[in-house]
């Protein structure tokens, strides 16, 4: 199907029944021929787009948003439901009922050379143990039960297996048979990863609901025409194919469909990353949750439900995440293998020593392995760093959504940019002015500006901000008029002043300069041109503006050796000559959103490492599917919900910041985690009693006092985290 745009002039249908949505064939724009595969350009303006409402539940799309669980610290939901607020209480509660417990603790007793003895006190201290054990250790609990459902041993597993084996041995000594009780450690444990995991989710923003807000692209109404021609107004879900809809100037298509009747332009760009309004017409497809322009449509609806285009998106990102969530973070793989060595370690213990006879003894050194083995750092050595970094991130402009992945972010060898709105500012701006012989530049972009003052056209738009920067008078402008298919024309002292295309000149036989005007469409720059009483004045072409940012990102980024690829859908000599000016490494044009992301999966073949950096809804299945998502904060909160890293700023050079913090925030928690672990690595082994014979035991008085000293070692090296930014 051929479309000539605003200043066209000329619909030839060739009407494809099938995805004819994305195959618009020739597109021409202001005298930009643009042979694109799919049509689809880039993004413009996206922050216009305002969610509506949430969408009814009756399609599958929805019904699966609705029991998706977000799995963005790990291959489990780690925290369970609860909420900050939730773990706050649990930790104040827990705090509250350790005192007492501790001044009871028989160990803390010993160490401090006091004594307690009173009626039932043996009992309250299992009765205030069992409240901090239940209370305060639901989660673990809960999130052990998920690990070991998933087959994935954590740190919730780790922790559970210590106040598990404190709780019931400190029962049965308490009751029971001859030894020391560990309930002292039991609510300090439960305490301190209560404090770890409230401070690592006061830093993390809550869960992704970016299907939630693709969801509320959709329209909750439709205005139905029934067989006799009337109107009503009727609720989205009781469509089906076939049902004939009508949507007024300035609405968003409800469901998928093809034009019967009607002629106007329609705002793709929330969801293909078509830049400029595409123009419609009868027998074209329309997508549900664009924006018509000043025109009416009315369609019969061709898909309902799972089967439309955002439903497909809303899948496709869906997928991605599930994918990816099944990623552990790094203080879940510590945990996994100091779970594994606790158990391996507490059974060679408990055998050892009861082969020699003594079964108490034995039972001891096992419990006092497993309870060891979860160190109080280990809870606190990633939350410290995760607090800081996500504080310096702040400051620097970036938003953490995704800590598992931000984590990995250094190990990142290939980055993938959306252009429009990410290297690009998304607005067209003025490139070149051309004016023919007699013609000053100043009045040939006077002329243009007067007429399209009258226009809310992305390229009108351009001139206009050009004119306002020059600071040019404005002609009085009369007789206006929006010719669709041709141009605009106007009367302007007293003349007709005409901004057509090249094909309008063509038709009309006017002579123009071939030799420049192909030179600029090469470039994949917008050629207008401005007739004065059908006389040429001159021609003024325009394109997408580059970030001045972009160019110091990409340099940098390739001089670290990271590749970088431009991945766009607009069409293939706008998307080369953007990457050559700017140097990129690789440049893929002409793609359609399932392509991005069928595109990133294959840019991670060979063990790459991919970010993909974009900003609108045609974007969130190739941010979900890569190993880093990195969204642009002027852009969608489709594509926000679904990056694992905001630039607030929605500033590239803010990549920069991410790498060289992630970088910087893994080295801190190795050493945390070093001094953690470090522990355990002495303290096993000496709490299995290996120099039991030479009188060299860990007693829990010791074992606490270590265990202290390597959570303020944690705590004050996470302060330490910084990042240069030169």
């Amino acid at each position: 199907m051929e479309s000539k745009g605003k200043y066209g002039n000329n619909h030839n249908q060739k009407h494809s029944e099938h995805h004819s949505q994305h195959k618009h064939g020739e597109h021409e724009h202001h005298g930009q021929n643009v042979n694109a595969r799919h049509n689809h350009h880039e993004k413009e303006h996206r922050n216009h787009i305002q969610p509506e409402h949430n969408h009814h539940s009756h399609n599958e799309s929805e019904h699966r948003s609705h029991n998706h669980h977000d799995h963005h610290e790990g291959g489990h939901d780690k925290h369970h439901g609860h909420s900050i607020g939730d773990f706050k209480k649990r930790f104040w509660v827990s705090l509250v009922l350790t005192i007492p417990i501790s001044y009871l603790s028989m160990m803390i007793q010993m160490l401090f050379g006091y004594h307690v003895d009173f009626p039932g006190d043996t009992f309250l201290l299992f009765l205030l143990s069992t409240i901090v054990f239940f209370y305060g250790g639901k989660t673990f609990l809960l999130g052990a039960w998920s690990e070991i459902k998933e087959k994935a041993p954590g740190m919730m597993l780790l922790i559970t297996l210590a106040i598990v084996t404190a709780y019931v041995y400190s029962t049965l000594t308490a009751f029971f048979i001859e030894g020391s009780d560990f309930y002292f450690e039991l609510a300090t444990l439960i305490v301190i990863m209560l404090l770890g995991h409230w401070i690592e989710m006061k830093s993390i923003m809550g869960a992704s609901k970016a299907l939630e807000e693709l969801i509320k692209l959709m329209p909750k109404e439709a205005h139905k025409i029934d067989a006799s021609g009337n109107i009503l107004d009727v609720s989205v879900e009781d469509l089906k194919p076939g049902d004939h809809i009508l949507v007024k100037p300035g609405e968003k298509i409800p469901l998928d469909g093809i034009i019967f009747e009607g002629h106007s332009t329609v705002d793709e760009s929330m969801l293909t990353g078509e830049s400029v309004p595409v123009e419609k017409i009868t027998g074209m497809n329309a997508i549900g949750g664009a924006i018509n322009g000043e025109g009416i449509l009315k369609i019969k609806v061709s898909k309902t439900g799972s089967d439309t285009y955002l439903a497909q998106v809303i899948q496709l990102v869906s997928d991605a995440e599930k994918t990816k969530s099944k990623a552990q973070g790094f203080a879940d793989t510590a945990a996994k293998w100091l779970f594994y060595v606790a158990i391996v370690a507490g059974i060679i213990t408990l055998a050892y020593w009861w082969v020699t006879g003594d079964f108490d003894f034995a039972l001891e050194r096992m419990v006092t392995v497993l309870i060891i083995a979860c160190p109080h750092a280990l809870g606190l050595a990633t939350p410290l760093v995760t607090s800081r970094s996500t504080s310096i991130a702040a400051k620097n402009g970036l938003l953490i959504r995704n800590r598992t992945s931000f984590e990995s972010a250094f190990r990142i060898n290939r980055i993938v940019f959306d252009k429009t709105g990410t290297l690009t500012e998304g607005n067209f701006g003025v490139t070149d002015i051309h004016p023919n012989d007699g013609v000053s530049e100043e009045e040939l972009l006077k002329l243009a500006y007067s007429v399209e003052t009258q226009s809310e056209h992305p390229i009108a738009k351009g001139i206009v901000k050009e004119g306002k920067k020059r600071n040019l008078d404005i002609y009085e402008v009369t007789d206006y008029q929006n010719l669709t298919g041709k141009g605009l024309v106007a009367k302007v002292s007293g003349s007709e002043i005409a901004i057509v295309s090249p094909g309008v000149l063509r038709e009309n036989n006017i002579s123009f300069d071939e030799k420049t005007y192909e030179k600029l469409a090469q470039e994949g720059k917008t050629v207008i041109f401005v007739l004065k009483d059908n006389l040429l004045q001159g021609m003024i072409a325009l394109a997408d503006i580059i970030r001045e940012s972009s160019y110091k990102v990409i340099k940098e980024l390739n001089n670290l050796g990271i590749e970088t690829v431009m991945m766009t859908g607009d069409n293939k000599r706008v998307a080369n000559y953007v990457g050559k000016k700017l140097g990129m490494t690789q440049v893929i044009a002409e793609v359609l959103p399932h392509e991005k992301s069928n595109n990133v999966r294959a840019l991670k073949e060979g063990g790459k490492k991919v970010a993909m950096v974009g900003d609108g809804v045609n974007d969130a299945p190739a941010l979900a599917e890569a190993d880093l998502g990195i969204a642009i904060g002027a852009g969608t909160d489709v594509a926000i919900e679904t990056a694992d890293v905001v630039l607030v700023n929605s500033n590239p050079v803010d990549i920069l910041s991410t790498l060289k913090l992630s970088k910087a925030s893994h080295r801190k928690m190795v050493q945390n985690l070093g001094w953690a672990a470090g522990y355990n690595i002495l303290a096993i082994p000496l709490a299995a009693g290996v120099l039991y014979g030479a009188g060299i035991v860990i007693t829990p008085a010791i074992g606490a006092a270590v265990m202290s000293l390597s959570t303020i070692i944690c705590a004050i090296n996470a302060q330490l985290l910084k990042i240069n930014n030169k």
